[in-house]
């Protein structure tokens, strides 16, 4: 009997535990990419390291004017793209499409973007940061 307690005591504590969310870990992000599309006399970089964590920058001839550090966090078992240094505080972008060459974030709350869409093509790290009916385009090739 007690052995039956214990048994049917770990199914309940097991079965009540939440799962994480899960989420495919987009390797086509990883690397150093430097943006093609960019307006002339500007460079701009993004990187993203194993962790999931980027740092975008972009420089006019040696001044940086442009930094944002980029990262995926979990709040209440949601997933989050936080993008911090553009605003005094960071700015939480839900995950809410994913692919594995491909991810969706929005934050409809957020003046702009509201929406930012990475995704792999040709080779070509691309992204579009959008509101409304405005939107930013970057495309980048790998270092």
């Amino acid at each position: 009997m007690k052995l039956l307690f214990i048994v049917f005591s770990f199914l309940l504590i097991t079965s009540c535990q939440k799962e994480k969310p899960s989420m495919l870990i987009p390797n086509f992000l990883i690397g150093d990419w430097i943006r093609v599309n960019e307006e002339e006399g500007n460079t701009t970089y993004e990187s993203w390291n194993t962790n999931l964590k980027g740092l975008g920058y972009t420089l006019k001839e040696n001044d940086t004017i442009f930094k944002e550090r980029l990262s995926f966090i979990t709040v209440k078992d949601t997933l989050f793209l936080k993008v911090e240094g553009v605003n005094d505080t960071a700015t939480l972008f839900k995950l809410t499409q994913q692919t594995d060459s491909s991810f969706v974030c929005e934050n409809p709350i957020n003046e702009f973007p509201k929406t930012i869409k990475y995704y792999l093509e040709n080779e070509q790290l691309k992204a579009i940061a959008s509101a409304n009916n405005f939107k930013i385009e970057f495309i980048f090739d790998k270092l």
